[in-house]
């Protein structure tokens, strides 16, 4: 439920639910990536079938559908603002 939000304004509210998540065992369904890159362990859907699970780290390693998602989540951001 953080899409609306800007990105600082999106860090506080996910620093806050770390705290708040912190020794719990929790479920987070999210679109942005930024949101579940610390989870312990992330499963990515596709078409809803499980298609790869793990790590940030060991995600980004394989190459597959989330690796190909953080390149171009990447790439957009390291863009100057007004070009597409």
């Amino acid at each position: 439920a953080t899409s609306h939000l800007d990105t600082e304004n999106e860090a506080l509210v996910q620093e806050a639910l770390a705290e708040a998540l912190a020794g719990r065992t929790s479920i987070v369904i999210a679109h942005r990536l930024s949101t579940i890159v610390n989870a312990d362990e992330i499963v990515v859907l596709d078409d809803g079938r499980i298609v790869e699970r793990g790590r940030h780290d060991e995600l980004r390693a394989a190459g597959g559908l989330y690796a190909e998602l953080w390149d171009t989540l990447v790439r957009a951001e390291s863009r100057p603002e007004g070009h597409a």
